[in-house]
């Protein structure tokens, strides 16, 4: 096990209709008048909101509204969030909604004390320093933003998807109602759970070898969501698996899963191959779901890495599904290759089974589509990167490629 430092500040209050107390417990942190940012019109319509803002209104919060974050949350919107916040002297963020939201609400946290624009954090110009309390009501479970020390903004102008990482503006405050997520349409339930086993698999496979606690974690994070999705696709009310698949969500990217997985005490465990290939494809095409575009991408990345280290390979393939070789084998043999393989057909066909594609092209993603995702990846990330095997661009244009 490396060394590591464990960080989580948050204040998880988690169960049925919780969400009625967000504002006595932002009340009991002291905060007096927050923006409430949300995405673009679903938590309007289910009530959610309304129940939100009474809370606040019962505990005497005064509020501002910033509404219209949308999925791949775009830098323009956290402009104008960021003015609205100066204009109205907030002492808090509140948002209301899933990763996308959450990320938006986190770039306001700590773009508005910085006097230069926010984009200037994304671009690696400026490091991140004071940040404005941030506080989460989490109804969709999938970035796992609720509890992370993640941040990912898109700059359409640009086309790039860049992201920050920092202890500073992980939120205070998480309210998570599993009932919330009752509503949730299968393809999203899908495509979170997707991100979710992504966030696992980025840190098990970060090019260090068996942590035997940590993994058994990891391991039984997939599991559980394996076993609860078909269950919520079933029965969309089905609380149990719900709430197994919200605090999943939560722990799968709060960094647990990577403890004592990383090259330095100070990073976050994984070199995030598989999320770097697909933020280019929603960069490029932001119609994309992101853990759609993961469903494609893993399975591919993983095909193409895995020889690299054979037994890590295998040692999920057992933990996982409980696929493993016959006995004395070696690293090269068939049968290591056919119990490898297995376990990633099983892991796309999980995918699959849920509604999530299984090729670029169910996006109408082309051969051709591939260079500019290439130019903004070898600008993002440089060459080459990676942990588990660094990739160069001809390596990324492979998986493309396999993926089509």
């Amino acid at each position: 096990m490396n060394d590591f430092i464990y960080h989580s500040p948050t204040k998880f209050v988690f169960g049925r209709g919780f969400v009625d107390r967000a504002g006595s417990e932002m009340a009991q942190l002291g905060f007096a008048k927050v923006l409430v940012v949300y995405g673009q019109g679903s938590v309007i319509r289910t009530g959610t909101l309304a129940r939100v803002l009474a809370s606040l209104d019962s505990a005497g919060i005064e509020y501002v509204e910033a509404g219209g974050a949308r999925p791949n949350p775009e830098v323009s919107f956290v402009r104008d969030a960021i003015a609205l916040a100066r204009k109205s002297e907030v002492d808090a963020i509140l948002a209301v909604g899933g990763g996308s939201t959450i990320d938006a609400a986190k770039a306001v946290s700590f773009g508005m004390p910085y006097e230069g624009d926010v984009w200037d954090f994304f671009a690696h110009k400026q490091p991140i320093g004071e940040c404005l309390p941030l506080a989460v009501v989490l109804t969709i479970p999938a970035a796992g933003s609720e509890g992370s020390g993640s941040c990912v903004i898109s700059n359409d102008a640009e086309h790039r998807k860049l992201g920050v990482s920092g202890d500073v503006f992980r939120p205070r405050l998480a309210i998570m109602d599993p009932e919330l997520t009752f509503t949730l349409p299968p393809y999203q339930t899908a495509a979170g759970i997707t991100d979710m086993i992504a966030h696992v698999c980025e840190r098990y496979f970060s090019g260090v070898g068996a942590v035997p606690l940590t993994d058994s974690i990891a391991c039984s994070i997939i599991r559980t969501l394996i076993d609860a999705a078909p269950k919520v696709l079933d029965n969309p009310k089905d609380y149990d698996a719900r709430a197994n698949i919200m605090w999943a969500g939560t722990l799968a990217h709060n960094d647990l899963a990577g403890c004592g997985r990383s090259l330095s005490p100070a990073v976050r465990a994984g070199g995030w191959e598989s999320h770097a290939l697909e933020h280019e494809l929603s960069a490029h095409h932001t119609e994309i779901a992101h853990g759609a575009g993961l469903a494609v991408l893993l399975p591919a990345w993983m095909r193409h890495v895995w020889r690299n280290d054979p037994q890590r390979f295998l040692s999920f393939a057992n933990d996982v599904f409980g696929i493993e070789p016959a006995d004395d084998c070696e690293p090269h043999d068939e049968a290591v290759c056919d119990a490898v393989t297995a376990a990633i057909d099983e892991l796309r066909e999980f995918f699959v089974s849920m509604g999530m594609p299984s090729r670029l092209a169910d996006f109408g993603i082309e051969s051709h589509d591939i260079d500019p995702m290439l130019k903004t990846l070898l600008l993002n990330k440089g060459e080459p990167f990676g942990a588990f095997m660094p990739l160069t661009m001809d390596d990324a244009r492979a998986i493309y490629e396999s993926a089509l």
